[in-house]
């Protein structure tokens, strides 16, 4: 008999975090749905179940680390094991792009700092506590940006950018550190998504964002990692 498999997605209560859910569950994952916000995430998880999905929801807050063990121990005592990770919260703290004030010359070191530990940070600590659930078996998604890519790196929205740039560092990391297992660690860029951060203007749905992400948490074993991705295409750091 086939174990059913697990995936945890972070800051997953709307947006691109809520498609990467249904999508993964529509695939036959039990899907364990995190958010900070209690009411907010328990709705949508019961909203998903009460439709048919295997969707779960656990509290997390990515920049509490107490809260970071908490989930870890719950998967642990409640399944055992994991299969995919998705690090998908994120913030974009910096004022906005056509403001002088998202200048690097003029930015607050604060929002840099906040910045990291969230988008950063945050998910170096849950790869951390996570990964050892795989047993040498796992997807990690990093859900990072273009605009962290150094190869088209521009001005403005420091705070964001570098902790993009960050992220993709963990990403590379890991993914070394990991070879000779079959955990597999990409980033992958979502590409400019309608959400609450894209704005109504963005070119892609949210479902269309996470087939990306979703492709990458279900890669098979000879599958890449070590990447950088867009939309299941390698693209430049």
């Amino acid at each position: 008999m086939t174990q059913t498999p697990t995936a945890v997605v972070t800051g997953a209560y709307r947006g691109l975090g809520l498609a990467t859910v249904i999508q993964l569950a529509e695939r036959g994952y039990r899907v364990v749905l995190t958010a900070r916000r209690d009411a907010e995430g328990q709705a949508a998880a019961e909203r998903l179940a009460a439709g048919g999905l295997d969707v779960r929801f656990q509290r997390l807050d990515v920049t509490a680390p107490a809260s970071a063990q908490a989930l870890r121990d719950h998967l642990q005592a409640n399944y055992g094991r994991i299969d995919a990770l998705v690090n998908n919260a994120g913030i974009f703290p910096d004022p906005s792009p056509d403001s002088a004030a998202s200048s690097i010359l003029e930015a607050d070191l604060e929002t840099i700092r906040v910045s990291f530990e969230t988008n950063t940070l945050a998910a170096l600590q849950l790869c951390q506590l996570l990964i050892p659930l795989m047993q040498g078996n796992g997807r990690v998604v990093n859900v990072s940006s273009g605009m962290g890519q150094l190869s088209d790196m521009n001005g403005c929205c420091p705070g964001y950018r570098l902790s993009k740039v960050a992220l993709n560092a963990v990403t590379r990391i890991f993914a070394d550190e990991l070879q000779g297992t079959k955990v597999k660690v990409n980033s992958v860029c979502p590409g400019w998504v309608r959400t609450d951060m894209g704005g109504p203007n963005a070119e892609i749905s949210v479902e269309e964002g996470a087939e990306g992400i979703v492709w990458a948490a279900t890669l098979p074993d000879d599958g890449p990692s070590g990447g950088f991705f867009r939309h299941g295409e390698p693209i430049p750091w």
